[in-house]
């Protein structure tokens, strides 16, 4: 059976570029949101095998949702995704409960990577 995935980020390019990766590669995407509240809700709901969230939206900030879920759900996978690479960040997004980080741009053999140990 393949990972069902939710993917949080506000800009729906991304959100599209990362479905298109996860569809070719046997992952399914069952769901998308577009600011952490609006994860929180979509996880409740969904109960996806790993999120990945994008740290910085408007509104709910990535690393805020990822403390609502992982407060309510201490198992929850999560992956942050961001164009800031910055290690105070990178810190941060563990702190709140991300099991690991990918920088963007996305490059399709990191995300899958990463998907893989995160799901393991």
């Amino acid at each position: 059976m393949s990972a069902r995935v939710l993917i949080v980020d506000d800009a729906l390019f991304m959100r599209k570029m990362l479905t298109d990766i996860l569809n070719k590669n046997g992952y399914e995407v069952v769901g998308e949101a577009s600011d952490g509240k609006e994860a929180y809700e979509k996880y409740k709901e969904l109960r996806p095998d790993v999120v990945t969230m994008d740290i910085t939206m408007p509104g709910t900030t990535g690393i805020e949702g990822t403390q609502m879920i992982v407060s309510e759900f201490p198992d929850a996978r999560i992956i942050m995704c961001s164009a800031m690479g910055q290690e105070s960040m990178v810190i941060e997004a563990i702190k709140a409960g991300a099991k690991n980080f990918v920088v963007k741009p996305f490059q399709a053999d990191k995300i899958l990577e990463v998907l893989q140990q995160v799901i393991k």
